[in-house]
């Protein structure tokens, strides 16, 4: 449900910095969905959002689509990290990094799509699977543990940095853009991405289900 607009000006704005941070990176990675709408009003307890939409439902979601989606989450905290350093950046991502973390998991864990190699680790129950023996958590050992630990961390690092250089490459349009939904408070997808691609050019989209806040 919309809430009432924000009246604090300085909120309002690292508010728009971190959803425009969302939509840039889901612009301007060619897996990731396009833009739908972004806004700065309130809807339950999220204090803006970025909608993502595709052209119809995948069964199927490719290790690029994935990477992407950790990107796209991770737009919010890079944009608050470039434009205000960090000592200024705040909760606004706690949410992001639970999707982050479930999906980089899942990518090591259970999809093979890390240095770990072609082998599922976990089943949806979080089970552990190790060659054809099925063990509970407790009984992996610490070494596969430390394993699956340091690969999510290598792998959500190097998204992070990819994702914090091309918020900094790409900081004039952001700026452009934080002011226009400040004063406009929500922006469709098609406004977005004419105003981005006058500063940058936009690849072609691969589309995948999101909803970021």
């Amino acid at each position: 449900m919309e809430g009432s607009p924000l009246t604090d000006g300085r909120s309002k704005r690292l508010i728009a910095y971190h959803e425009v941070g969302h939509a840039i990176i889901g612009s301007l990675v060619k897996a990731h969905d396009p833009v739908q709408k972004v806004t700065v009003i309130p809807r339950g307890q999220a204090k803006g959002l970025t909608w993502f939409t595709p052209d119809d439902e995948q069964s199927l979601i490719s290790r690029a689509q994935l990477k992407a989606r950790i990107m796209g989450a991770l737009g919010g905290r890079a944009a608050e990290d470039v434009v205000f350093g960090e000592g200024e950046i705040t909760t606004g991502a706690g949410g992001d990094f639970q999707q982050v973390a479930s999906m980089a998991r899942q990518m090591v864990t259970r999809f093979g799509m890390s240095n770990l190699g072609p082998i599922a680790l976990e089943g949806g129950n979080q089970e552990v699977f190790v060659g054809r023996d099925l063990m509970t958590r407790s009984e992996v050992s610490d070494s596969i543990s430390r394993q699956i630990d340091e690969s999510i961390r290598v792998m959500v690092k190097a998204c992070y940095k990819e994702t914090y250089d091309l918020i900094s490459n790409n900081r004039e349009a952001m700026d452009k853009l934080v002011e226009l939904l400040i004063e406009k408070e929500t922006m469709d997808g098609e406004e977005f991405v004419q105003i981005l691609s006058e500063y940058t050019s936009i690849p072609e989209k691969v589309r995948t289900p999101q909803l970021l806040n």
